[in-house]
């Protein structure tokens, strides 16, 4: 049995093809007998799909009894050969142009039915990006019309099989991953209408978001917000309340307009404000347990451009101007930087037509700002050579949290961006204060380095580098209205910054804050009846720059630690609430008691669960996470 591999993606983030090969058989890109196979076939080859670092959701690698093979020879020699490599290059152009057509790397192949279902190579490995959640599933669905999607919810339903939805994978806490099986739409990414006069598009859920604003810029239209990453799948990124920043901005389940229900218990529903605007309302930021979004209309804005201006400051300066720049900056995001004074800020706003950006010549060129933090990175290289010399420790048998880089890792620091420095010097030894310490210090200065203007495209400025792999907890708490704002908002990162110190956590920069307006979907964490009820988001982080299995499992309990600091002291305090795609279960029963009486306080659970009952009755759609959250056996009983 054979079948071929290609990926989906943007021409630009298609790095390189293979083919994969089983029985010596080979079959080329793009073969017609390529098709989705019904649940009742989901047995297939081992595919594993591991973190990505390139920020792009998942990546691939084959599982046992698949090789990698390279599909074409580039060697010249004889006429012979010589007609091999012009056919290769042939095939290889015809393969790119295929590799644009497919997100996930496999279709599901349809094997004999002797096979076991119970071995091992019939898995797919199914890991976030950062690599923190994974999952061992047979069932990993991926319909490319509707039509198949209402047939493979049909029959899951009728076996009582799990297909829990699952986006790009970009999610902190694997909200979309279930053991006992996942359905992606990848291959429903479609733009099936554009009303360009009402200003709305309607898509399949599967499309990212990059891909949805590259197909908007011919009709003049752009989203009106975005989360940092362009990855996302939109039914992902509405399902689980993402959000961008603004306090005049929503979060992006405000931008969707009406939806395509597909649920187990009634069937393909279509639900707007209009048309049963309760379930609409619940379903928005439904965490994909309502039913499956499998088509979206969304409010567009006119394409723009922002000028985006980014300084440093500190805090007797923010909570001097606080209230004037949330009131007149579109877009405000501080990204604070622990053990330093230093306030990274940054203002988007749009540009006028016909008006020229302001003009701040820089003090020092790309290169200047990154030499300091280049040099501080080879300072540390021979300071960690010397301590393994002296204590006669090789990187075999060096500690947990520390990892030595290779000479072969650092040969070429001056290719290396910022955020890629950052990665390499906080993994020479991550859970050291004092290094930490001395790696927030150079990123300080490096902003302070970077200060100007820059203009772009909205969706353009608005994404921007999260770092590599990382632990997130973010939450999100009122901070008054727009018009009267109560600074919750700054005294809340006062009381962080200080828990830092008291706690002597080796906290990562940056903290980054944004803020939003109100959301009416009633699972939203800045659902609000109050109209100009203002929120900010808080996001802590630590890096996972390495694989090395001790290291990352040492930065893990580290920042679970930071983690359950803020919680106990911190949240309740301030009425702050996780976001669904960074909320994190506890094992422990007693701190999963006082979770669900605090989502019983926030949220309408019964409301909820009442509603996947009614349209998931066999919690084919459901996983641990949600069952955790949200179990069905703790339902209060209707009056």
């Amino acid at each position: 049995m054979s079948f071929a591999v290609a990926i989906r993606r943007s021409a630009r983030h298609v790095q390189r093809k293979y083919i994969l090969q089983s029985n010596n058989n080979v079959r080329p890109l793009g073969d017609s007998n390529i098709h989705r196979s019904p649940l009742s076939q989901f047995q297939s080859h081992s595919i594993l799909l591991t973190s990505n670092p390139s920020g792009n959701g998942f990546s691939y690698r084959p599982g046992p009894g698949l090789r990698l093979i390279r599909p074409f020879s580039s060697s010249a020699g004889d006429a012979d050969s010589e007609f091999r490599k012009y056919v290769g290059y042939a095939v290889l152009l015809i393969g790119c142009g295929a590799a644009t057509y497919y997100t996930f790397p496999y279709p599901p192949t349809k094997p004999s039915e002797e096979r076991s279902s119970t071995s091992a190579e019939e898995e797919h490995t199914v890991t976030n990006w950062s690599g923190t959640h994974e999952v061992r599933t047979r069932v990993y669905a991926q319909p490319e019309s509707l039509a198949e999607l209402e047939a493979m919810v049909r029959e899951a339903n009728a076996k009582k099989i799990n297909i829990r939805p699952v986006g790009s994978g970009l999610s902190p806490n694997g909200i979309g991953l279930n053991a006992e099986g996942m359905i992606n739409f990848a291959l429903m990414d479609k733009v099936l209408h554009v009303d360009e006069k009402n200003q709305r598009v309607t898509v399949q859920a599967g499309i990212r978001v990059s891909q949805l604003v590259d197909e908007l810029k011919d009709h003049g239209l752009t989203l009106q917000n975005f989360a940092s990453i362009r990855e996302q799948q939109i039914g992902g990124i509405i399902q689980v309340g993402a959000h961008g920043t603004g306090a005049r901005l929503p979060p992006i389940d405000e931008q969707v307009v009406s939806m395509k229900l597909v649920t187990p218990g009634k069937g393909t529903i279509d639900i707007s404000a209009e048309k049963d605007p309760e379930l609409f309302y619940l379903a928005r930021c439904g965490l994909g347990g309502l039913g499956i979004v499998a088509e979206i209309t969304l409010q567009c804005v006119p394409r723009h451009k922002l000028v985006e201006h980014t300084f440093v400051s500190n805090i007797k300066e923010v909570r001097k101007r606080h209230k004037k720049w949330l009131s007149e900056n579109k877009h405000l995001r501080y990204m604070w930087i622990p053990y330093t004074d230093a306030i990274v800020v940054v203002q988007c706003n749009p540009l006028p037509e016909g008006k020229d950006p302001p003009k701040l010549t820089p003090k020092y060129g790309r290169d200047e700002a990154l030499q300091h933090v280049r040099d501080l990175y080879k300072e540390l290289l021979r300071e960690h050579k010397i301590e393994e010399a002296s204590t006669g420790k090789t990187s075999d048998d060096k500690p947990s949290s520390q990892v030595w880089p290779s000479t072969e890792t650092v040969t070429n620091i001056n290719e290396l961006s910022f955020m890629e420095l950052r990665d390499n010097l906080i993994s020479l030894d991550p859970l050291n204060k004092d290094h930490v310490i001395r790696v927030n210090l150079a990123e300080a200065e490096y902003w302070k380095k970077s200060e100007g203007y820059t203009v772009g495209w909205s969706d353009e400025i608005l994404g921007f580098d999260c770092g590599g792999q990382q632990w997130v907890s973010e939450v999100c708490l009122p901070v008054g209205t727009l018009a009267k704002p109560n600074l919750k908002d700054l005294d809340y990162m006062d009381e962080v910054l200080k828990l830092i110190k008291k706690e002597k956590i080796p906290a990562p920069a940056p903290i980054e804050q944004r803020w939003s307006a109100c959301s009416r979907s009633l699972m939203s964490p800045a659902s609000s009846s109050l109209p100009d009820a203002l929120f900010s988001w808080v996001g802590m982080i630590m890096y996972m720059p390495t694989t090395e299995a001790n290291q990352r499992r040492a930065i893990t309990t580290e920042f679970f630690r930071y983690r359950l600091a803020a919680q106990r002291q911190l949240w309740n305090n301030y009425s702050a609430y996780e976001h669904w795609a960074k909320i994190e279960v506890p094992d422990n029963e007693e701190e999963l008691a006082w979770l669900h009486e605090r989502l019983r306080k926030r949220f309408p659970v019964d409301l909820y669960n009442k509603a996947r009952k009614e349209l998931d009755p066999n919690q084919i759609l459901s996983n641990d996470l949600l069952e955790k959250l949200f179990p069905l056996s703790l339902n209060k009983p209707e009056a």
